[in-house]
């Protein structure tokens, strides 16, 4: 299966909180998208590991996205190293995305950086024809993404481009509430976390508000690039 879109994240709901406005309205369009977890987030506060791969099962129904894997490495100790690299070279190459979206470059969950920049190392090296892999018993073809992007998370970071998602926001709530361990339940006698407040849970909503006030549409999210983003004519702006 050849992806249009490969969405990664170093924990289960990464992809969901970071861009999942934009995934559902990109599969809306027809597009193919695919989630990759690093990590089972199994450090986290609230939950488990367990019950974060059954959360995240749902959440990926309610995208609907075409796959969803877990890479299960070292919740808080991945590195960007050769060994890790290769394993998401694995992905790149068995689905071909033509786009990946990964972690925020800069955040206060130290997995956040880190995976943003192993995926985006990795997108690179999976594109030369010297490194093998073999998927299946089968060896893999180099396989470059045209364009890397990296979605906004915790730190207010300023975009170098922005999606109108008007519509679609209601989708991503409901996919970000299928990690119902994780966010705000008054009910809860779980441990308190940073993401489990009433105020973190309103500000998916008020920040793609914002967003989407600065460019005159209800709802937006945010995306930092590693090149120039390119455009055919001023046509294609809104």
């Amino acid at each position: 299966m050849k992806l249009d879109i490969l969405a990664i994240g170093a924990h289960p709901d990464d992809v969901e909180l970071g861009c999942g406005a934009t995934i559902a309205k990109e599969i809306y369009l027809g597009k193919k998208v695919g989630i990759l977890d690093l990590t089972r987030g199994e450090l986290g506060t609230r939950g488990s590991a367990e019950i974060r791969d059954m959360e995240a099962s749902n959440a990926a129904k309610i995208l609907n996205v075409s796959v969803r894997e877990n890479l299960a490495f070292s919740d808080g100790f991945f590195v960007n190293d050769k060994e890790h690299q290769l394993e998401i070279i694995k992905i790149i190459r068995k689905y071909k995305p033509t786009i990946v979206l990964c972690n925020a470059i800069d955040d206060r969950h130290i997995d956040h950086p880190k995976g943003s920049n192993l995926v985006s190392d990795s997108c690179f090296l999976s594109g030369l024809m010297k490194i093998e892999t073999e998927f299946d018993g089968e060896k893999q073809e180099a396989w470059r993404p045209k364009q890397v992007y990296h979605y906004i998370q915790w730190k207010n970071l300023e975009p170098d481009f922005v999606i109108d998602v008007s519509g679609f926001i209601e989708t991503k709530l409901k996919s970000v509430k299928a990690y119902s361990s994780q966010f705000y339940d008054p009910n809860s006698d779980e441990p308190s976390s940073p993401i489990s407040t009433k105020n973190f849970l309103d500000s998916i909503i008020y920040r793609s508000q914002d967003l989407g006030r600065l460019i005159g549409v209800d709802n937006a999210e945010g995306f930092t690039a590693e090149r120039y983003v390119a455009i055919k004519s001023f046509n294609n702006l809104i």
